[in-house]
């Protein structure tokens, strides 16, 4: 099938980019930064996309590509930094300017090719600190904003075309189009990516494995998913284990367990560890060894799982990319913005080969192979629940009243939530609870209680988020019930930040 690959330079968007260009029916690939000419040629791309990054192409350490990805006749786009890149290699000049960040007008200037359809203008997402001060001789600029006078480039004669803003994020109007434009129109890439033919050729790949294989699931549709594709490769070979921490949503293991038992014909076992986990978390503010004292105890579950229903050989997960390029561990120089369960939270003394089919998948590519598979409306339409449960969403130290509280209150939001009929089209919606306490007053005495932030927000794949525009009304009837059930609580407020600068999860 035809490819686009993708030069990850550090940036946060980089899987983005890749996961928008799927949407196309086209398939990306990030690969390091410095991969080399020969292995380009390997992969036989359709083009090149140059992502963004933390660096400047000024610096002496700046990382830089291949000299044969300039050289190699194929399409190119550089975005943000990868724009500043190409502007140095053919010639341009790159300084410092003020930082811009958030949504600016950009203003069309030439709608041939890589702008085309796009309008006359658009707002578009800018996160940068360098700007081209001089664009190389042989480009025209084709789109520019009142900060940025070449915030989009393309060369005269050649498919290389550099822009200053990120199209792969939501906050970018038409941002999609203009990244059709490039890969089917300009790198002519034929559509035949599909998540029937992930599934074909996963189960081809995991059905070639040795020994059994042990899959932690969670009730959420990543490791059901994953459960659900590895069986179909392995069949009795694999051995399903969901863990009770302590740190579940209201009725989660019920839920989860009669799921299981009624719908997939896995060999399925629940382990209590509710006591192990609540002990391990006490005195643990700090949310980064919060998110790794979960992540070690459950492996240490699951070895001790393995050790007395074994031979295993294989722990399965279902990681997603967005898991994978937020904990710092994917291929290019990108900064941690914090550890997952499944991913950094991993000890060194794990004595299982991991098995992670979905690892280079996107939420939503997930949701379309869980349809695929049979997997009940119900899942498919569930909240997103963080592996490491509640404890993300208490600030400060884990404790029962807190957990009660966050419970609680996130029932009480979800409730809500589905009978103004708007569940379904909400992405995710929860309540958290920290260390902060307000007055407040019941009847005629003052009580001094803890603050309930509640959250909503609508997303696609989770690695950008928009706060969700819930009516008053239906603000006032949450805050009402959790003050009025929840004895505890005399403050609730509602998040309006989006991500970035943010995350879904406050910790």
């Amino acid at each position: 099938m035809d490819k686009i690959l993708v030069l990850d330079f550090g940036s946060q968007y980089s899987h983005l980019i890749c996961r928008r260009i799927r949407e196309f029916s086209v398939y990306a690939e990030l690969v390091p930064f410095d991969i080399g000419s020969d292995e380009i040629k390997r992969h036989d791309p359709r083009g090149i996309v140059l992502s963004g990054g933390p660096s400047s192409v000024y610096d002496s350490a700046a990382p830089r590509p291949d000299g044969g990805v300039f050289d190699s006749g194929l399409p190119l786009l550089g975005i943000c930094y990868g724009h500043q890149l190409i502007v140095d290699r053919f010639g341009g000049r790159v300084k410092r300017a003020n930082k811009e960040y958030g949504s600016s007008a950009l203003s069309i200037d030439d709608d041939a090719d890589l702008l085309s359809g796009v309008g006359g203008s658009v707002r578009a997402w800018m996160s940068h600190g360098d700007e081209a001060e001089e664009i190389p001789d042989g480009f025209k600029v084709i789109g520019h904003t009142d900060s940025s006078k070449a915030a989009a480039i393309a060369m005269r004669d050649r498919p290389v075309y550099g822009i200053q803003f990120h199209p792969e994020v939501a906050h970018t109007e038409r941002g999609s189009e203009i990244l059709e434009n490039f890969v089917v129109k300009i790198c002519k890439a034929r559509q035949d990516w599909t998540m029937e033919g992930f599934i074909e050729s996963a189960v081809e790949k995991i059905s070639k494995i040795d020994g059994g294989v042990l899959c932690g699931v969670s009730g959420g549709i990543d490791s059901t998913v994953a459960a659900l594709l590895i069986h179909r490769a392995v069949g009795d070979r694999l051995k399903c284990v969901f863990v009770d921490n302590g740190l579940l949503r209201h009725g989660e293991r019920g839920e989860i367990e009669a799921m299981f038992r009624d719908n997939f014909g896995v060999d399925f076992s629940t382990v209590d560890a509710a006591d192990e986990f609540l002990g391990r978390l006490g005195g643990v503010t700090d949310p980064e060894k919060k998110r790794k004292v979960v992540g070690e105890e459950f492996v240490r579950v699951f070895s001790e799982f393995a050790k007395k229903n074994g031979p295993f050989a294989w722990l399965a997960q279902g990681t997603l990319y967005p898991d994978v390029i937020e904990s710092g561990v994917s291929k290019g120089p990108a900064s941690v913005i914090k550890s997952h369960h499944n991913v950094g939270g991993l000890p060194d003394w794990l004595n299982l080969d991991v098995l992670e089919p979905l690892r280079e998948l996107y939420k939503d590519e997930v949701r379309r192979i869980a349809g695929l598979l049979g997997v009940p409306e119900r899942l498919l339409k569930r909240h997103p629940f963080p592996g490491p449960g509640l404890a993300v969403r208490i600030m400060g130290e884990v404790t029962r009243e807190k957990l009660q509280i966050a419970r609680t209150a996130g029932q009480i939001v979800e409730d809500e939530i589905a009978k103004a009929g708007l569940y379904d089209k909400v992405w995710q919606a929860y309540a958290a609870v920290g260390d902060d306490r307000a007055v407040g007053v019941v009847g005629d005495e003052r009580r001094y209680g803890n603050v309930v932030i509640v959250r909503a927000v609508d997303s696609i794949d989770a690695m950008t988020a928009d706060w969700t525009r819930l009516p008053h009304e239906l603000l006032e009837r949450i805050s009402n019930r959790i003050t009025n059930e929840i004895e505890d609580v005399t403050w609730v407020t509602y998040a309006i930040s989006s991500k970035p600068p943010s995350t879904i999860e406050p910790q």
